[in-house]
């Protein structure tokens, strides 16, 4: 086992540029020994109390947990004491100190410990030297909400340690480290085997996030046929949770293929290798449940689309008919008063009583006007009955 570099000296980074300027800078050994001198301006201050950020620490030998120190110092000295021992340290959104300090004691490369700082990154695995640093993204169901809730989770493997960095709620990690200390014999293949145990446990806590989504499509599936109006917006939602799952599980299956191609030159256990197929195997139906999600919610919102046009299209169509039943009560009311119109006309001309009235003295005055009303009253009829007005 390659014997670890002694922890340096706390350096005061005075003021603050860039963040990961000052990561760099603290993480990156000197290339010299330092000459400056200690400052002067008297004893330096007492370290502030550690953050409870420690969920878990534990060393293990041969499988079996040894002790659980209760703070970083303790588990950095009994690892030096125990030198066939492995460290296993649960960390929860620790601050940058935390880190600064596990950087320098297990030689963490600056650039993951910047990942591990920064969070919100995409699922992803990378060797610097003999530590592995993973990233993954997982995932539970939320039952009261009826959503998605993702976690963020970095782990560094290392000969004789892993660290895990949790940024969220899940996973609940307490789970798999009971399950391996209930078999040494798979913890006593190392940090590999932890690693592994971590991938199951976030592989694992996918299919309850697949039932739940699985259900809400069948219940959307039945609000759009229904016409419910909110549906469109909770379709807009699930789909914009499945980008997210599928950012979480497609890059899984790269990863895994890429642990699986380096079985034969870092001697992988037969034992860890089944495991890892199986998780595999895990990725791969999630992924491709995934990817069926995403196009299932991008057809209802198809059918969605459909069925509202047709909606929308009947509601027009009967406001159109509505309408054009109405000027046809308005033709007809029109045309019996511009046929009611022409006798009141002519009778209304006739009652002026003028002095001087033409035709007063004629014979026939009066059978011609009501010639002349029911000739005007049946030509207008006539012309209307044409037209369908009537």
């Amino acid at each position: 086992m390659s014997e670890r570099r002694a922890r340096p000296a706390p350096k005061n980074s005075g003021a603050k540029g860039s963040r990961k300027s000052v990561w760099r800078r603290a993480l990156t050994p000197p290339s010299g020994p330092s000459d400056a001198p200690a400052p002067a301006d008297g004893p330096s201050a007492p370290e502030p109390a550690e953050p409870p950020s420690i969920v878990q620490a534990a060393l293990y030998r041969d499988g079996v947990r040894v002790s659980s120190p209760a703070t970083l110092a303790d588990t950095f000295r009994e690892l030096r004491e125990q030198r066939s021992g492995m460290a296993w340290i649960g960390l929860a959104r620790p601050p940058e100190s935390e880190l600064l300090s596990l950087a320098a004691e297990f030689d963490l490369h600056p650039l993951s410990v910047e990942d591990a700082m920064e969070a919100h990154q995409r699922p992803k695995l990378e060797r610097y030297g003999d530590t592995l640093f993973v990233v993954l993204r997982a995932a539970r169901y939320l039952d009261a909400p009826e959503e998605v809730d993702f976690g963020e989770l970095h782990v560094f493997v290392g000969p004789d340690f892993v660290i895990t960095v949790r940024h969220g709620a899940a996973p609940d990690l307490s789970a798999v480290r009971h399950r391996m200390e209930k078999t040494p014999e798979l913890l006593r293949l190392g940090p590999e085997a932890v690693l592994y145990a971590i991938l199951d446990a976030v592989v694992d806590g996918y299919a309850p996030v697949v039932a739940g989504v699985q259900n809400d499509i069948d219940e959307i599936e039945t609000e759009v046929f229904r016409g419910d109006p909110e549906v469109s917006r909770r379709i807009y939602e699930l789909s914009r949770e499945m980008v997210e799952f599928q950012r979480a599980t497609r890059p899984l299956v790269s990863m895994l293929h890429a642990l699986m191609a380096g079985f034969a030159k870092y001697g992988t256990d037969e034992e860890l290798q089944r495991y890892l197929r199986d998780v595999a195997d895990h990725v791969t139906h999630t992924s491709e449940r995934v990817d069926g999600f995403r196009q299932a919610l991008a057809d209802i919102l198809t059918v969605n689309a459909t069925l509202v046009t047709q909606q929308q299209n009947a509601e027009m169509r009967a406001l159109a008919e509505a309408g054009f039943e109405q000027n046809e009560e308005i033709k007809k009311i029109s045309s019996w008063a511009a046929i009611l119109f022409a006798p009141t006309l002519v009778g209304t001309i006739y009652g002026m009583n003028f002095e001087h009235m033409p035709e007063l003295s004629w014979r026939f005055g009066y059978p011609f006007a009501i010639g002349l009303m029911g000739v005007v009253c049946v030509s207008l009829y006539v012309i209307f009955k044409r037209r369908d007005w009537l």
